[in-house]
């Protein structure tokens, strides 16, 4: 099993946003999103802090994404962005791996997504930090690969949160990941990846 400890609850959902820095939109020349651009990864994908991200044999490019990971409280629905704290479990590391081969070969993301282990998250959960204005790393193998804050958002902690509770109930546990800076790129069996976001910790995890 993986080790959790750290969660409360069981997430029921995991749902992540496509695009949400500026200048990782600007890497992929693609417009500023008028929405936030929503998928979900099943909860059989988590593992915790320093655990083993297995790479699958259907894919030939796993890639890191570092993002900052909000934890919901209690059941919510229908949230305005000034009632979301309120909502809000903490804060934590998450690294939404992702088989970009597979990605790029369908319309949907689910199967590039959805591997199991491809979420790690961790090593804690903080509710002291302002999550709209922290820095956001990841290092492979101790070489930094990407450095923003998240003052480069396009869409605010409050806001995101705000906008998939009009979308669907939000459940104790449940996992909202806020997207990836620029710097994404490829991970190789025998790795090992750090995302690093400035309040809460490393997340640390090996490939194989």
């Amino acid at each position: 099993m993986p080790n959790l400890s750290f969660l409360k609850h069981q997430p029921t959902k995991i749902v992540l946003v496509g695009l949400n820095y500026k200048e990782h939109a600007k890497e992929l020349d693609m417009p500023l999103p008028h929405e936030p651009i929503l998928f979900l990864k099943p909860p059989t994908t988590l593992i915790g802090p320093e655990e083993q991200i297995v790479y699958p044999s259907q894919s030939t490019q796993v890639d890191y994404e570092a993002e900052l990971a909000v934890i919901i409280k209690d059941r919510c629905k229908d949230l305005e962005p000034e009632e979301v704290m309120d909502h809000v479990e903490g804060f934590t590391c998450l690294n939404d791996v992702t088989a970009r081969d597979v990605q790029k070969k369908e319309v949907q993301w689910t199967r590039a997504k959805s591997f199991d282990t491809f979420c790690p998250i961790g090593p804690r959960i903080v509710d002291d930090i302002d999550p709209n204005r922290v820095t956001i790393q990841s290092f492979l193998n101790g070489e930094l690969k990407q450095d923003s804050h998240t003052s480069n958002f396009i869409f605010t902690v409050e806001r995101l949160v705000s906008f998939i509770s009009q979308v669907m109930t939000l459940l104790p546990g449940d996992i909202i990941a806020t997207g990836t800076p620029s710097g994404v790129g490829a991970m190789q069996r025998g790795d090992t990846i750090e995302i690093k976001i400035e309040g809460i910790g490393t997340l640390r995890n090996y490939v194989t």
